[in-house]
């Protein structure tokens, strides 16, 4: 994983940005650090577990965020593991009764560059979420903006699948944006006003093909989920799940379909520089198969010795323009038979 720095934008001293307690009416109310850790003795205590979850939301950059998640959270080792794990391939487990999801997200000053792309690893059980990123996320701030503006979620899973939903909104948008620009590119093409965009188009093709690469993996990952769910998981969460699946497959299918159009109209921007420059070529060929003879006449009767002809005839020079021009038009005559494709 990626050196961690002290910066502590956007999170408190224990590296948590947000946190939020869900009653049992689904909705979220803001969580401070020290409510949160009153909240995890309770809970940890409590006999009978009281309807309602929280979401705790850190910030990996902060160096005391992960010892203070190992400290007063109880989280499974293959969450710790993700978060050094070099795949970064987007996917959903089932681990000692608990979700561990590590999800691919596009930076919050997303500029569509390949390098604007970063991990999202999140834990999530029937009482707690915890989910921690490095980098500003557009889906996750998403999600957060909406709990804070009152949207009810009544589950773990229910969050789960909300920022699923807000991940595909995202790389649909992302498709649109991307798609529009290919537009006027097309449309310039069109129009004859070429100018060098293949440089452009193979930025966005390298975008969607890391975005895909990432990405893939998760409809099989969910499907294996699916076919195994966790006990404390509920019906109705398992069909939002598999909806989720099914608006991954549509976004995944979309971003095939414009990686291909793509690459379509790179080969015709390249083959119509091919034409341009094979027709600049052929016009620099021509030039100088007609200034040919006048080069080699002038040449000869430029070398300043004795004997050259017509040197005292009165109508020599004419005589020497006539012979150039006759045999600029043959060379011109035989320039021009040779048909061209």
């Amino acid at each position: 994983m990626s050196t961690r720095t002290t910066s502590t934008y956007g999170a408190d001293a224990s590296g948590l940005i947000c946190g939020f307690l869900f009653d049992d009416g689904g909705e979220g109310k803001p969580l401070s650090t020290d409510e949160a850790l009153l909240w995890l003795r309770q809970d940890a205590l409590a006999t009978a577990q009281s309807p309602g979850f929280v979401w705790l939301h850190f910030n990996l950059a902060h160096i005391a965020a992960e010892k203070w998640m190992r400290e007063h959270v109880t989280l499974s080792d293959q969450f710790y593991e993700s978060l050094r794990d070099s795949s970064r391939s987007t996917r959903v487990e089932l681990d000692d009764d608990m979700l561990v999801a590590v999800v691919n997200d596009v930076h919050y000053d997303f500029a569509f560059e390949p390098s604007d792309i970063s991990t999202l690893w999140l834990s999530v059980g029937p009482r707690l979420v915890v989910s921690a990123r490095l980098q500003p996320l557009r889906s996750i701030d998403r999600l957060r903006d909406a709990v804070k503006r009152g949207a009810k979620l009544n589950s773990s899973v229910e969050l789960l699948v909300h920022l699923m939903h807000d991940q595909g909104d995202v790389l649909v948008n992302i498709v649109r944006s991307i798609t529009t620009r290919v537009d006027g590119i097309e449309d310039t093409l069109l129009a004859g006003r070429l100018e060098k965009k293949r440089a452009n188009l193979g930025s966005l093709r390298r975008l969607l093909v890391r975005l895909q690469r990432l990405l893939a993996p998760e409809p099989a990952a969910l499907f294996r989920l699916l076919k195994k769910p966790a006990t404390w998981i509920v019906e109705d969460d398992l069909q939002e799940l598999r909806q989720s699946t099914e608006e991954f497959n549509v976004a995944l299918s979309d971003m095939a379909a414009l990686q291909e159009r793509i690459k379509l109209l790179q080969e015709e921007i390249a083959g119509r520089v091919a034409e341009a420059n094979n027709r600049s070529l052929f016009v620099l060929t021509i030039v100088t198969v007609l200034a040919l003879p006048i080069n080699i006449i002038a040449g000869l009767l430029g070398m300043n010795v004795g004997g050259i002809p017509l040197n005292e005839h009165p109508h020599g020079f004419w005589i020497v323009v006539a012979i150039i021009a006759s045999f600029t038009a043959i060379a011109a005559w035989f320039a021009f038979k040779t048909p061209r494709d």
